[in-house]
């Protein structure tokens, strides 16, 4: 497996978000990329950006619901360098609403984007990568794809769908034997990234992020990290690092409480919005940045951020994860409690 430095590297949804940050990313590591999206003129700035750091940077109009745009990625990939080291699939899109009362058509193009993309985008990688008896296949689940929230039914069964193609593949390469070949599930909570200003919307209200928003850098140097030393499955984000122990033993728990949480901060607004298809059949004009609308950063500058200066972002984070911290860490413990109680008494009675 080639190592960081001088690979070549496909990701979509690169325009923005975390696809934005790690062409970046990669790119300041020595590695060439290779980057898609719908937005062609904002491929190219990152394009750009990516050059100074003296690296070639191919950039690919693409829409990822459609099937042929994805080969042609992987055609222009090889034709230039010839093979691919690293491929990620990252776009996607969100709709938030009653399931029911958001659009059927809505929901059938965020499965062709989310789900169908990630399928299209593996199909190319894992095709080449057999080809060349190995490369690294990273997908952009989420922790929606763990515990399901309310009100965004197609996208979490979107993010299922990944993580179950991430399974399968990785048991196929095991059987036959392929394992220079190595497939990674990323699964972010919620991130400030330019999502929530592109999902679809038919609540009433804004949409807003579920639990705690975490930098973006989190994910993208994930992302770059599984490229080097792949694990099967990875969520980014303490408090669903946290979430996830307590799944394993209290699923209905969890999902209440990702309920309640949901409800709280999606319906629970006074604000008011009006319905939108947001970027899920065009590109918007907003949400250029690695960053979303709560961060004053913008992709440009997030790497050259020194400690000192995100202090306070840190302190902030830190405050509200430790808050989140206590009462799941407590409620593990009583779980914990209880099981050891239930044992104690099956033991009694045999």
């Amino acid at each position: 497996m080639r190592r960081k430095g001088n690979r070549v590297v496909v990701i979509t949804g690169a325009s923005s978000g975390f696809g934005r940050g790690a062409a970046l990313r990669f790119a300041k590591a020595g590695d060439n990329v290779v980057i898609a999206a719908r937005r062609e003129s904002l491929l190219e700035d990152v394009a750009k950006q990516c050059r100074k750091a003296g690296v070639e940077a191919l950039a690919v109009e693409a829409d990822v619901s459609q099937a042929a745009d994805i080969q042609n990625v992987a055609e222009q990939a090889l034709d230039k360098f010839g093979r691919i080291d690293v491929w990620v699939n990252n776009a996607g899109v969100g709709t938030v609403a009653r399931f029911d009362e958001a659009p059927r058509v809505e929901h059938e193009q965020l499965i062709r984007t989310n789900l169908l993309g990630a399928i299209y985008g593996s199909y190319e990688a894992l095709n080449q990568f057999r080809k060349q008896g190995r490369g690294v296949l990273i997908n952009l689940a989420s922790f929606a794809g763990k515990v399901a929230p309310p009100y965004m039914s197609s996208y979490a069964a979107s993010k299922f769908g990944i993580r179950g193609l991430g399974m399968a593949l990785r048991e196929e390469l095991a059987q036959n034997g392929e394992d220079n070949i190595r497939v990674s599930t990323i699964m972010p909570v919620s991130f400030d990234t330019p999502f929530f200003e592109h999902a679809a919307n038919h609540t009433g209200k804004p949409v807003k992020p579920i639990g705690s928003v975490y930098d973006p850098k989190e994910v993208i140097e994930t992302i770059f990290d599984m490229s080097n030393n792949p694990e099967d499955e990875v969520v980014v984000g303490t408090e669903g690092k946290l979430s996830s122990i307590a799944q394993r033993l209290s699923p209905k728990l969890v999902e209440k409480q990702m309920a309640k949480q949901t409800q709280k901060a999606q319906m629970g607004q006074k604000e008011s919005a009006r319905d939108s298809s947001g970027s899920l059949f065009r590109p918007m004009k907003g949400g250029k940045n690695a960053y979303g609308g709560d961060a004053s950063q913008s992709s440009a500058d997030w790497e050259s951020e020194s400690e000192t200066e995100n202090g306070g972002t840190a302190k902030h984070t830190l405050g509200k994860v430790a808050g989140i911290a206590v009462p799941v860490g407590m409620g593990v413990a009583y779980l914990l409690r209880r099981r050891k109680q239930q044992r104690d008494r099956w033991e009694q009675a045999a």
